[in-house]
């Protein structure tokens, strides 16, 4: 057999890959369990994680300002007659900040309105997730059942390959048809050890997704065969256009929020002085109020309306993407169904005038070049059935996203 120097290669490093020791077998759960257990998963964490931190900053938002205490001693170390302690006041002095037109109510409002914001975000993330792990999943299913392809084409090519020998040896063909089948298995070989890599590689990206340590090694449910039959129906309210919203609104509450925090507030203090001449104690009490000559917030104001503004834009243009996409998403969905349908029937079609070439071939009325290209053939329509169920998925997967929803059609909470 002649085989190029490049496929020697590949097929030395799948005789090293088959050698290697086997990992710990872990079958990835079905797909809907696999997506109830997303609480693992590092990106599901960091956004509960996000969202815990703007809680505590609307728990922040709720405190008020902390008391102080001053002591200080006037009339000593100076010249007579205070150069001693004997005509010294003493006091002690309990100062507090009073807000003052309604700045912390503003202030809990828009922690408020940033933990919804948070957690709209969290939402939109996890939907998200659930779309890429849908994806993900599909992709390692189909990646496997590009295997059992890669290795129906080589048995297939095996099989033909024996009858080119059985007929060279019988002196119906040329030698160099013979080669020509030898030629053709080992590159089908290759191509099969390249598929199983890939398959290895998508279990990968499977197991970093569902945030496991241990790679998985194969998949112990189907998704492609287990889709809803019914896509989603109604006005779409996609996870991006509620996190607008909730943007919109936050970024309202903290234009209220600079808006009070320009009025000046009132420091009231209340202490008591203790007057070494007389003998004597005395209550003191007083009031500050800034004088907002310089700083009125004006800036953080500013900056606060130009958000509010920029959330706006975004919410508009959210609304307008959820309608267009969602048609765009159903009529996907439509284009897939029938092109899966429309592989299906080619396949079929395929399979037979393979089967019909090879009988043609063994009875002498066909020639080999004839079965290689209807194998050929079936091969690609095969791999575009493939491709018609990976769009399937995509189509599906897009659409259910813009409701919200997890390809099983669950609403992800």
């Amino acid at each position: 057999m002649s085989v190029s120097p490049c496929w020697r290669r590949v097929l030395a490093l799948a005789a090293v890959l088959a050698a290697a020791p086997p990992a710990a077998a872990q079958l990835a759960p079905p797909f809907p369990q696999l997506l109830a257990e997303r609480g693992t998963a590092p990106r599901i964490a960091a956004l509960d994680a996000r969202t815990q931190a703007a809680q505590g900053l609307a728990d922040q938002a709720r405190a008020r300002p902390n008391p102080t205490i001053s002591g200080y001693v006037e009339n000593i170390g100076g010249s007579d007659p205070y150069g001693g302690f004997a005509r010294a006041e003493t006091t002690i002095q309990l100062n507090h900040v009073v807000e003052l037109g309604g700045k912390r109510a503003a202030r809990i409002a828009a922690g408020i309105a940033g933990v919804d914001a948070a957690r709209a975000r969290a939402h939109a993330g996890r939907v998200a997730y659930a779309h890429d792990l849908a994806r993900a999943y599909a992709m390692a299913e189909i990646a496997g059942r590009r295997i059992d392809l890669a290795e129906e084409e080589v048995a297939e090519a095996t099989t033909d390959l024996k009858v080119a020998r059985a007929m060279v040896a019988a002196g119906k063909e040329a030698r160099l048809r013979e080669l020509r089948a030898d030629s053709e298995v080992a590159a089908l070989t290759a191509d099969l050890a390249v598929t199983r890599a890939a398959y290895q590689t998508a279990l990968a990206q499977l197991a970093v997704l569902a945030g496991t340590e241990t790679p998985y090694t194969g998949l112990s449910a189907s998704l492609l065969d287990t889709l809803p039959p019914v896509v989603p129906v109604g006005p779409p309210a996609s996870p991006e256009m509620r996190v607008a919203l909730a943007e919109r609104d936050a970024a309202t509450a903290r234009i209220a929020a600079e808006r009070k925090r320009a009025l000046p507030d009132v420091s009231a203090q209340i202490g008591i002085r203790r007057l070494e001449a007389d003998r004597a104690t005395a209550l003191v009490a007083g009031i500050s109020l800034p004088l907002t000559l310089f700083d009125r917030n004006r800036g953080n104001i500013a900056a606060a309306e130009a958000e509010r503004t920029a959330a706006e834009i975004e919410l508009n243009a959210q609304r307008q993407a959820a309608r267009t996409m969602a048609v765009a998403a159903a009529t996907q969905v439509a284009a897939a169904d029938q092109r899966a349908a429309a592989a299906v029937r080619s396949v079929a079609t395929a399979t037979e005038t393979y089967r019909l070439t090879r009988i043609a071939y063994e009875s002498g009325k066909a020639p080999l070049s004839e079965v290689l290209i209807a194998r050929h053939d079936l091969g690609v329509v095969r791999g575009t059935a493939l491709d018609a169920a990976a769009a399937r998925i995509d189509a599906r997967a897009a659409l259910v996203r813009l409701h919200g929803q997890a390809l099983t059609g669950a609403i992800v909470e």
